[in-house]
């Protein structure tokens, strides 16, 4: 049995992998930065993006999320939402924060109050990096320092 955390760590990885495949600039933060799973840029580093990744270790119909949901606007703020599929592939939505806020559910409930985000809102997002990051650019030309001359 895989626990959460793991779960978490397997999305965010897949996500990784997903994004740098497809040309982009990827970087793990910390796992103590707010809202940012990864950061990415395009190959020029004129864009860059906060992301945040929420993982199903099955497929479900939502995903939980945290009170701030509602309130995270950023345009450059993405979230990746992941259901695993055991051995086929990974179903991967690219959905703006700004839309996340908009369609986060909240529910009271005896145990507290749950903040989600559905399948439903969820599926015109499949596969729509291209949609939330454009394309990644040409790779730039490595620079090469002179090296120095041995005066021997």
């Amino acid at each position: 049995m895989v626990n959460k955390s793991q779960t978490g760590m397997q999305g965010v990885y897949l996500v990784a992998a997903e994004l740098t495949g497809l040309g982009f600039i990827v970087s793990v933060t910390s796992r103590n930065a707010f809202g940012a799973d990864l950061l990415v840029t395009d190959q020029q580093c004129n864009n860059a993006w906060s992301v945040q990744v929420k993982t199903n270790y099955e497929p479900r119909t939502f995903w939980l999320l945290n009170r701030h949901a509602k309130e995270i606007t950023s345009p450059t703020h993405i979230y990746v939402f992941v259901n695993l599929m055991g051995s086929d592939r990974p179903k991967f939505y690219f959905v703006r924060a700004e839309f996340v806020a908009k369609h986060t559910c909240v529910e009271e409930t005896k145990s507290g109050t749950w903040y989600s985000f559905g399948i439903s809102d969820a599926n015109s997002h499949l596969n729509s990096w291209k949609d939330v990051f454009g394309d990644p650019g040409p790779a730039p030309e490595p620079q090469h320092e002179p090296s120095e001359q041995n005066p021997n």
